[in-house]
Formats: structure tokens, C-alpha cells, sequence
């Protein structure tokens, strides 16, 4: 893990492929790298929330231009409540408004919710054209920027409108990260030890003891950190794009976190905190069905969660009893739900995950129970 990576990593998928850049120039690469994957690409895009785009809008229009790019930049207001069809409909109106064509791509510049939400448009405007991602989060980062997910959230649950639309390059800068609020970072952190329970003990045994190296930002850590989680996403993609299989063990965590995020309206927690506390949930969900022999992996994922500044435990309301039981409804509408019947991504040991159909529902209540609480000391998340 300690050694100097690549570049550049590829995706490689039938008929087509596409690279992951990791620039030493940052940003001011960015538009040349476009400019030279993408030749007949004459103008952009570009997706942002208002906040990012007051930090980098500049850095990458500048770059766009010298390249020969034009431009138009678009915004929104921050957060996952801006991930819906209205918002959507404002950056198609931008797209008609600068007569983006089959010629044009979309830039997202920006995390998770820009990513998703930018590749979903791009993925809608005349039939699908081309994007190009530029994450400026640790999350996106790490997860979303890699594999062509796509989507909005709607009233029905997350993540339940989208589409398959893989970008044409990714383009990562990791000194970005410098300029990120610490919870914001820190959730980004999940997704990296997520990466190490399904597929690398060893990855998670290198998190371990470069805790406090992570949250300190080290550059040379979190660039390797950074490379490594992205070529375990990209393995993952090649081998299963449509999440038929294999790739479905990427959402360790995510049946759990999607169903607290769901129940606070988006509100209480960021998406990976959501996903930590969703973590340890799936990992005693496996306990109590027997499934995990690994009676370490549930310690240690929790130590190394703490030590990453992350919360462990929800925090339920007046009506306990009630929240739990819509809890676990809420796993009913995970879009892993196929035929009728629910699946679990859940841990054998640690490094293995697998997806389990159908649990005993009383194991999967165990599960929320365990890292569910009414004292107001517990670690939630709330800010």
C-alpha cells in the first residue's frame, strides 16, 4: 500500500473503456485531459452546487478555456434535497438554453449529489450524451464518480429514479480535499473502510494504522487511500457493470443507511455517516443470524469508525418502538429488492461480504436495534 501508484487507472468494460486520472496538475489539467480524450467535444456543461462552484467553478472554466472549451456553468443549491426531477429540469434548461448537443458533454464538479445528479441529466438529454466527472469530495471521490450510477431521490425513497450512464474520463484532484469541512470528509471515510470489509483485510488493516494519518489529511495517505478504493470500484464494475451480481457487495452497508437517511427527510445525517452507522447494523445483523464467524470484524470495524471521527449509533425518537419498525419497512423499497424478495449485503469475515436473500426478519430488527438508541449521549451524526 505504502508504494507510489499509477497515473491513471482504467475501466475497462465491454467495447469500451475509460480512464481514471489522478493529475498532478489538479484542476488545471483538467481541461486538456478532456480535451484529449474527447476531441470533437466543443462545449460543456458544467454542474455545481453553489458552494463548490464558488471554490472551483473558477479553477475549471479556466482550464476549459485554455483548452479551447466553451462553457456554461450551472448551479444549485447544496445537498440531497436538491437531488430531485426539479432540479434536473433546471440543468435540461440550461443544456436547451446553450443548445447542448451530441457534440457536448456535462461536467459534474462537485460530490456525491452533484455526480449523481449531473449524470442523470446527461444520461436524459437527447438520449443520453456524454459527461465527464470531477468529484471534489472524498465520497464521490471513492464511490460515486466510478461505475455510471445515476439518479434522483424522490418521495418513494433514494436512488429509486436513475440510470446507468458511465462517464467518458474521470478526473481526480486529491489536493482538493484540503479545502473540505471535516464532517463532510470524515464521511468519505466510510465508503474507504467499506472497500476494505468486502474485498481487502489488508486494506483495512493499513487503515488501522494510518487512522490518524486519514483524518490528518496526510497527502501521500489519502492520495493511496483514494487509488486503492477506486481500483477495488473499478474491478468491481468491470466484472458485474449492471449490478446483477458481484457489484451489489458495494453496498455494504447501504440497505441500512439508505433507510436511516430516508426516515430524517436527508436531513440528519450526510450519506456516509449514514452508511458507518449502516455498517455496524449489517455487521450485527449478521451476528444474530449466524452468518458472520469473524467475532472480530464487528470490533474492529467500530474502533476503526471511531477513530475515523464517524458516528456509530442512530438516535431514535419519542416513539422508539414505531421508528424501528419503519426502519426495517424501509429496507422493503432498496432498489436490491428483486421478485419480492429483500437482499443483504453482509459480512462472512472480514475482507468477504455476501448478498443474503430473504433474512430472518428478526435478525435484520436486531440489527437496527443494536446500533439504535434513546440517549441523547449517543454518536448520531446530528449537527
Amino acid at each position: 500500500m505504502d508504494t507510489p501508484h499509477p497515473s491513471t487507472l482504467t475501466v475497462q468494460l465491454p467495447g469500451r473503456s475509460y480512464p481514471i486520472h489522478f493529475p498532478d496538475a489538479g484542476l488545471a489539467a483538467a481541461g486538456a485531459l478532456i480535451a484529449e480524450a474527447l476531441p470533437d467535444a466543443d462545449r460543456c456543461l458544467v454542474v455545481a452546487d453553489a458552494r463548490v462552484a464558488e471554490l472551483h467553478g473558477e479553477s475549471l472554466t479556466r482550464s476549459l478555456k485554455a483548452a479551447g472549451l466553451g462553457y456554461h456553468l450551472a448551479t444549485f443549491a447544496p445537498g440531497e434535497t436538491s437531488k430531485t426531477l426539479e432540479t434536473a429540469e433546471q440543468l435540461w434548461q440550461a443544456a436547451a438554453a446553450m443548445r447542448l448537443d451530441r457534440r457536448g458533454l456535462v461536467v459534474a464538479l462537485g460530490g456525491g449529489v452533484c455526480g449523481d445528479l449531473a449524470g442523470f441529466v446527461a444520461a436524459c438529454w437527447m438520449r443520453g450524451v456524454r459527461m465527464v466527472q470531477i468529484p471534489t469530495t472524498l465520497l464521490a471521490m471513492v464511490d460515486s464518480s466510478v461505475g455510471g450510477k445515476t439518479g434522483v431521490n424522490s418521495a418513494a425513497g433514494k436512488n429509486l429514479i436513475g440510470a446507468f450512464h458511465q462517464p467518458s474520463l474521470v478526473i481526480m484532484d486529491t489536493t482538493i480535499l484540503a479545502s473540505m469541512e471535516q464532517r463532510e470528509y470524515a464521511a468519505g471515510l466510510a465508503e474507504v473502510v467499506k472497500y476494505g470489509v468486502i474485498e481487502d483485510a489488508d486494506f483495512f488493516a493499513w487503515q488501522e494504522a494510518q487512522a490518524a494519518a486519514l483524518v490528518a489529511r496526510d497527502p501521500q495517505v489519502v492520495a493511496q487511500a483514494v487509488y486503492r478504493s477506486c481500483a477495488i470500484k473499478a474491478a468491481h464494475v468491470e466484472a458485474d457493470e449492471f449490478e446483477q451480481g458481484i457489484r451489489a457487495h458495494l453496498n455494504y452497508g447501504h440497505t441500512f443507511g439508505h433507510a436511516l437517511e430516508g426516515s430524517t427527510a436527508y436531513r440528519r445525517y450526510l450519506h456516509g455517516e449514514a452508511v458507518a452507522i449502516g455498517m455496524n447494523m449489517a455487521a450485527a445483523a449478521a451476528e444474530a443470524l449466524g452468518f458472520c464467524a469473524d467475532k472480530h470484524l464487528l470490533p474492529r470495524q467500530e474502533a476503526l469508525l471511531r477513530a475515523l471521527g464517524l458516528p456509530l449509533v442512530h438516535r431514535l425518537g419519542p416513539d422508539p418502538a414505531g421508528e424501528l419498525a419503519d426502519l426495517a419497512a424501509r429496507t422493503a423499497l432498496d432498489k436490491k429488492v428483486s421478485a419480492g424478495r429483500q437482499r443483504f449485503v453482509l459480512p462472512r469475515c472480514l475482507g468477504e461480504v455476501a448478498v443474503v436473500t430473504d433474512p430472518d426478519p428478526t435478525a435484520i430488527a436486531a440489527g437496527f436495534a443494536a446500533y439504535a438508541s434513546t440517549e441523547a449521549s449517543a454518536l448520531t451524526g446530528d449537527s
